[in-house]
C-alpha cells in the first residue's frame, strides 16, 4: 500500500465510528489530576488504556515514576533499526476538573456527546483527543506498511494539569533512554479550526503577586479619608505604571530587542481567529506596529489575573488595609526570566512605589522556547502536512500559551514540532469542552501522512546520513 491508501484508511477508520468509540472510552475515565480523590484513576488510564494500545502496536511499555511527581508516567518504545530516525511523542492523560454542574444540559464531562455538529467531553481537546489521534495515525501506518519505518518513543504523563511535577527530573535521569531526533506532539489549538498549524515552542510564563500591607486593619473612610493612604489606589497606580492605557509594556527588560526576520516571515500570513465563540480582537491593544499574530506569538504580554482590596462581596465605608493582585508576564525567547522580578522591582522603586511587595508564584513559571522556522525538520513537516491537507499550514514560532517545552529542547536536546488538533474556541479548561469532529478527522489524516513520510526514507536524518557517507 502507498501513502494515499494509508491516509484513506485512517479516514475510513474515523468515518466508521471506531475512533469515536475509542475516544468515548477514554473520556469516560475521570482523570482529574487536581482532584486528590482521583489519584488511583490516573494509573488506571495508563494501565487499562495506554499500555494495551501501545503493546498492540509492538511497543514495549513501562510505568515510570519520580519522587517529585504526584502521578505516574508511561514510557513506550518501538525500535526497528537504530540507524533510522527516532521520533519522541508526548501527551498527557490527565484533565482539568470536570466542573460537572456547570455543563449545559444534557452534556456531561465524562460522556462523549455529539451535539450541534460538535463532540463534547472533558479531555477531547486537552489532551486525550490529541494523543489519541497521533496513536491511531501510528497504528494506521503500521497496519498498512507492516512497519513504521522509523523508531518511536512515547511518553504519557498524568500530571500536566498540576504543573508536570517530576517531568523535568524524569527526563534528566533518562536522557539516553529518551534520546531521539525530534519531538512530534500535539497540544494547544490551531491558529483556526480550518487551518492546519505547526508551532515550534511556547511563550514563557511567570506568575507573581503584587501586594501592599498598609496597616493592621481598615479605618472609617469619613474620619480618615484624605489622611491615610489607600492601598487599593496605590496598587492601581503601580500596575498602571507597568503598562500604558493601551497595554504596551513599559519595562524595557520585559520585551525583546527585536522581532527576528524568520519569525516575521512565518507570521506574515497568519490571521488570528477565535471562531464564532471567540472574542473580537481589539487592534488598539498591545504593542503598536505589530500585527495581531506578531503580538501574541512574537511579543510579550502583561496581564492582571485577579485584584482584591477591601471586601468586594460586602463593601463597607472603610479604607482597606491591604491590596493584592495576581499578575502574569507571558514572554518570548530573548527575555531573561531570572530578571523579570528584579526589573519590576527597579521599575516600581523608580516610579515611587517601594511599598509594593513582590512574590513569585512558582507554579506559574515556564521557560520560553522557539525553534527556527527555517529548520530543515520544520520545513519537512510543513511540506508533509501541506501534501496531505491540500492547505498551506500556519507556522507559529511558538504557542501563545505556555508548555514545559524547554524540558524537551534543553534537557533532551530535541527539536520540537507540535501539530495541534484543537481550535481556539474549544472551551479548554472550561465547561462544555468540545471539538468539531472535522478537526480530529483532518488531524488523523495529517498525522498518518506525517508518520508515513517519516518512514519513507526521505527526511533530514537521511539527508544528513547521506552527506556524511
Amino acid at each position: 500500500m502507498n501513502r494515499s491508501e494509508a491516509v484513506i484508511a485512517a479516514q475510513r477508520h474515523f468515518d466508521s465510528g471506531q475512533f469515536q468509540e475509542t475516544l468515548a472510552r477514554r473520556i469516560a475515565i475521570p482523570t482529574e489530576s487536581q482532584n486528590p480523590e482521583r489519584a488511583p484513576i490516573l494509573a488506571t488510564y495508563l494501565e487499562n488504556e495506554m499500555r494495551p494500545a501501545f503493546e498492540a502496536m509492538g511497543f514495549s511499555c513501562q510505568i515510570m515514576s519520580h519522587p517529585k511527581a504526584r502521578a505516574p508516567f508511561l514510557f513506550a518504545q518501538r525500535i526497528e533499526d537504530p540507524s533510522l530516525p527516532t521520533v519522541f511523542g508526548y501527551g498527557h492523560g490527565d484533565v482539568i476538573r470536570g466542573l460537572e454542574r456547570e455543563w449545559k444540559e444534557p452534556l456531561s464531562p465524562w460522556l462523549l456527546t455529539e451535539s450541534d455538529g460538535r463532540w463534547y467531553g472533558r479531555g477531547i481537546a486537552d489532551n486525550k483527543g490529541q494523543h489519541s489521534v497521533n496513536m491511531e495515525a501510528m497504528r494506521t501506518v503500521l497496519q498498512t506498511r507492516g512497519k513504521l519505518g522509523f523508531n518511536a518513543k512515547y511518553l504519557i504523563e498524568m500530571g500536566e494539569e498540576t504543573g508536570s511535577q517530576g517531568l523535568r527530573e524524569l527526563c534528566e535521569a533518562n536522557k539516553e533512554l529518551f534520546s531521539a531526533d525530534l519531538l512530534i506532539a500535539s497540544d494547544g489549538p490551531r491558529l483556526s479550526a480550518e487551518r492546519p498549524t505547526v508551532f515550534l515552542g511556547s511563550r514563557g510564563s511567570v506568575n507573581f503577586d503584587l501586594s501592599i500591607e498598609a496597616r493592621a486593619g481598615g479605618h472609617h473612610s469619613g474620619n480618615w479619608g484624605g489622611l491615610i493612604s489607600n492601598p487599593g489606589i496605590q496598587l492601581a497606580h503601580a500596575i498602571a505604571s507597568i503598562v500604558s492605557p493601551t497595554g504596551q509594556i513599559r519595562i524595557p527588560e520585559w520585551v525583546p530587542a527585536e522581532l527576528p526576520a524568520s519569525v516575521r516571515r512565518a507570521l506574515a500570513d497568519c490571521e488570528v481567529d477565535g471562531g464564532a465563540d471567540g472574542p473580537q480582537i481589539e487592534p488598539w491593544w498591545g504593542e503598536p506596529g505589530l500585527s495581531p499574530a506578531e503580538r501574541v506569538f512574537g511579543w510579550c504580554s502583561f496581564e492582571v489575573l485577579a485584584y482584591k482590596t477591601g471586601n468586594p462581596e460586602t463593601p463597607v465605608n472603610a479604607i482597606p488595609a491591604r491590596a493584592w493582585a495576581r499578575c502574569q508576564l507571558r514572554f518570548v525567547v530573548g527575555i531573561d526570566p531570572a530578571n523579570v522580578l528584579p526589573a519590576l522591582r527597579r521599575h516600581l522603586d523608580r516610579q515611587g512605589f517601594p511599598m509594593v511587595k513582590l512574590a513569585q508564584n512558582r507554579e506559574g513559571l515556564f521557560q520560553a522556547t522557539r525553534i527556527d522556522p527555517d529548520d530543515a525538520w520544520v520545513q519537512w513537516a510543513v511540506a508533509s502536512i501541506a501534501q496531505t491537507s491540500g492547505k498551506k499550514p500556519a507556522v507559529l514560532p511558538n504557542l501563545g500559551g505556555s508548555l514545559p517545552n524547554d524540558i524537551f529542547t534543553d534537557v533532551l536536546g530535541l527539536r520540537t514540532v507540535w501539530v495541534p488538533h484543537s481550535y481556539p474556541g474549544c472551551s479548554q479548561h472550561a465547561p462544555n469542552e468540545h471539538l468539531p469532529p472535522a478537526v480530529l478527522r483532518e488531524g488523523l489524516a495529517v498525522m498518518t501522512g506525517l508518520y508515513w513520510d517519516m518512514g519513507a526514507g526521505d527526511t533530514p536524518k537521511h539527508a544528513q546520513t547521506k552527506a556524511h557517507s
